[in-house]
C-alpha cells in the first residue's frame, strides 16, 4: 500500500515537473529577449466557464503588481459603491442666514473627490450669493474626518513625494492638488537659471539652480541633479542643475499641505465673490454629527466614469481616493489604508468568492512597493471581471492597444496585428513591467493574460531606448499567442 502510494506521489509530481519543463522550453525564445537576472511570471487561460490554462509559468510566484492593482480596485469599488456612486462636497451651516449675514459657521464637507476643483468652488460659493449672503460672521470649518491617518501609504517612494502622480489623496483635494512651475535656463553657463509659477497657485517657490552645459566632461556637471525639498504651508526650494537651453521647461509638483493650499484658494474666492470673512479657517477631523443646514452641493462624475480614467490613463489619484472610500463605506467608520484593505479582501471573497487573503494590498494604485500577488490570483480577478462584464464593463475601460490610454503609444502594439485587440492595464514600477488583461481573437472571445516581468535592468546601449528588450518580447510572444489561438 505504502509503495502504491509513493508511486502515485512520484507520477504526480513527474507531471508537474513535465508541465513546468514544457513552459520553460516554449518560453524560452521569448526569454532570450530579455537582459540577463531578469525574472518573468506568466499565466494565459481561456475566458469560460471551465477556463483552460494554456501558459503557466512561475505564476504562483509573489510580484509588485504597480498600476495592475487598479484592477483590483476597480473591481471592489464596482461590487461595493456600485457604477452610480459620486463623490459629494458640501457646504452647510450651523447658523442661519439673516439679513444678508450668515450667522454661524460654514462648514465645508470635504469627500476626498479627486476631481473637484477651484471651479467646482466657484460655482457653490456662487450659490451662496444668490441665497444673499454677503458676509460670513462666523468660522470656516473645513471636515476632513472621512479619512483618517496618514495620507501616503506604507511604501512609497519618499523621493517620488513631490511629484504630482504620488499626490497624497487626502480628503481635502482641489484641482488634484498639483501646480506647475517652469524653469528658464540662464544665457550663460554657470548663472542662476530663473523659476517661475502662476499667482493661481497658493504656494512659495524659491530656488538655486545653476545653468549648465548640454554636453560637459566635469564630473560636477554629471552628477549634479535636479532637487526638491518641500516643507510646511507648500513652500518650495529646488537646488541642483539644469542643461542649457532657450526654452522653458516646467515641472508638477505636489502639493504637500493640502489644508493650507484649500485654505489660500477659499479667502481668495471668497473676497471675488465680495463675501466678507474675518473669522478662523481650520480642519476637524472629528465627525459633526449635529443637524447642519445644507447650502450647495457637488458631485463628481459617477464612478463608472473615474474607473474608466483611473484605469486608461493609470490615475493614482483617483484610484487611491477610491481605495480609501472602499473603507470607509464598508465599515462605515473613517477610511484607512489598513481598513481599507481589509474591505477589499472581504468584499471580493463575499462578492466574487476571491480569497486574496494571502496578498499583500497596502494602495489602491499599486504606488506602494509593498503590495504583493502572484498570478494566479491575480487571473481570478480578470476571470470574474471576464464572466460578469455584461454588468461591471470594466473591459471597455481598460486602455485599448494602439488606441487610447497608456497602451496608446506602447511600441509593442501600436503598429502591428495586435493593434485594437488588447485590452489590458499596465503596470510599471523601477524594474518591473507589467501587464494584466484581455486579448481578443477573431471569433470575438478572449484570452486572458498576466504577464509579470521583474528584476529588469536593461542593457547600457545608448543607441536602444531602455525599454526595447521589453518591446521586443512583447511583440512576439502576444504575437505568436494570438497566432496559435487564431481559428478559421
Amino acid at each position: 500500500m505504502k509503495k502504491i502510494g509513493l508511486i502515485f506521489i512520484a507520477l504526480i509530481f513527474t507531471n508537474i515537473s513535465y508541465s513546468y519543463a514544457n513552459d520553460q522550453v516554449e518560453l524560452a525564445s521569448y526569454l532570450s529577449y530579455l537582459p540577463k537576472g531578469t525574472d518573468l511570471s506568466i499565466l494565459v487561460e481561456t475566458v469560460e466557464k471551465k477556463p483552460t490554462t494554456l501558459i503557466s509559468y512561475q505564476s504562483d510566484q509573489f510580484k509588485q503588481p504597480a498600476s495592475v492593482q487598479k484592477l483590483i480596485t476597480a473591481l471592489a469599488a464596482e461590487l461595493e459603491l456600485g457604477a452610480d456612486f459620486r463623490f459629494v462636497t458640501r457646504l452647510q451651516t450651523n447658523g442661519k442666514i439673516n439679513n444678508k449675514q450668515l450667522k454661524g459657521d460654514l462648514i465645508i464637507q470635504m469627500s476626498g473627490d479627486p476631481t473637484f476643483t477651484r471651479r467646482n468652488l466657484n460655482e457653490m460659493l456662487t450659490v451662496l450669493k444668490l441665497k444673499g449672503i454677503d458676509k460670513i460672521t462666523g468660522n470656516i470649518i473645513i471636515d476632513s474626518s472621512v479619512f483618517m491617518g496618514h495620507d501616503k501609504a506604507s511604501g512609497w517612494s519618499w523621493n517620488n513625494l513631490t511629484s504630482c502622480y504620488n499626490t497624497a489623496p487626502s480628503a481635502i483635494i482641489i484641482d488634484g492638488n498639483c501646480f506647475y512651475a517652469g524653469i528658464l535656463p540662464a544665457q550663460k553657463i554657470g548663472e542662476k537659471a530663473t523659476t517661475s509659477v502662476s499667482p493661481i497657485y497658493p504656494v512659495n517657490l524659491t530656488s538655486n539652480i545653476i545653468t549648465i552645459r548640454n554636453k560637459s566632461e566635469s564630473l560636477v556637471d554629471k552628477y549634479c541633479e535636479l532637487n526638491v525639498v518641500a516643507s510646511e504651508k507648500n513652500k518650495y526650494h529646488l537646488t541642483g542643475c539644469v542643461k542649457y537651453s532657450k526654452q522653458k521647461s516646467y515641472l508638477k509638483f505636489a502639493v504637500i499641505d493640502g489644508f493650507d493650499y484649500l485654505s489660500s484658494i477659499l479667502k481668495t474666492e471668497l473676497a471675488q465673490k465680495k463675501i466678507n470673512f474675518t473669522g478662523r479657517i481650520f480642519e476637524t477631523k472629528e465627525p459633526i454629527t449635529k443637524s447642519l443646514v445644507p447650502l450647495a452641493i457637488n458631485q463628481s462624475a459617477p464612478l463608472s466614469e473615474l474607473l474608466t480614467t483611473m484605469l486608461k490613463k493609470s490615475h493614482n489619484l483617483i484610484a487611491d481616493t477610491v481605495y480609501r472610500t472602499i473603507g470607509a463605506h464598508y465599515f462605515d467608520v473613517p477610511g484607512t489604508w489598513q481598513n481599507s484593505s481589509d474591505a477589499i479582501k472581504a468584499i471580493l471573497l463575499q462578492k466574487a468568492n476571491i480569497d486574496l487573503a494571502n496578498a499583500v494590498i497596502v494602495d489602491g494604485s499599486g504606488l506602494s512597493r509593498l503590495n504583493l500577488i502572484d498570478a494566479d490570483k491575480l487571473m481570478q480577478v480578470l476571470q470574474y471581471i471576464a464572466a460578469n462584464n455584461d454588468t461591471l464593463k470594466i473591459v471597455e475601460m481598460l486602455p485599448i492597444a494602439g488606441i487610447d490610454g497608456t497602451l496608446q503609444y506602447r511600441r509593442s502594439f501600436s503598429n502591428n496585428e495586435l493593434k485594437s485587440i488588447i485590452y489590458a492595464k499596465t503596470g510599471y514600477l523601477e524594474g518591473n513591467y507589467n501587464l494584466a488583461g484581455f486579448l481578443k481573437t477573431n471569433q470575438n472571445q478572449y484570452i486572458a493574460f498576466i504577464q509579470f516581468i521583474s528584476g529588469y535592468n536593461h542593457l547600457n546601449n545608448e543607441n536602444e531606448p531602455k525599454n526595447s528588450a521589453i518591446v521586443k518580447f512583447e511583440k512576439e510572444f502576444y504575437r505568436n499567442l494570438l497566432k496559435e489561438n487564431k481559428t478559421d
